[in-house]
């Protein structure tokens, strides 16, 4: 069932059996104040938009990058992994790496 038609759901039975707030929540298992919010309008709120995170890569996506670019003219054996890109960033930029690690696997 969608938020939606919960919320339709409990306006109804609010209207027509004259059910308590208490008896909605505890019909639809949902808490009170969802009963209270589908009882004051009929539409649910919409979700809050979080924000994008930044990604503990954004400093060396620019030396990743090269890297990646060499490697398209490499032999596909002599091409960077992970693990070696990894290594390479720990060697070249080891100050600004942050403390936990990014690829220990």
């Amino acid at each position: 069932m969608t938020k939606v038609e919960l919320f339709a759901a409990i306006r109804r039975d609010a209207r027509v059996e004259g059910l308590s707030q208490r008896a909605l929540a505890a019909k639809y298992g949902v808490h009170r104040r969802m009963v209270a919010e589908a009882l004051a309008s009929a539409w649910p709120r919409p979700r809050k938009k979080m924000p994008p995170r930044q990604s503990r890569l954004d400093p060396f996506k620019p030396a990743i990058d090269q890297m990646l670019w060499a490697d398209l003219s490499a032999s596909r054996k002599q091409r960077h992994t992970v693990r070696r890109i990894f290594q390479r960033l720990v060697a070249e930029q080891e100050s600004a790496l942050p403390d936990r690690r990014l690829g220990d696997r």
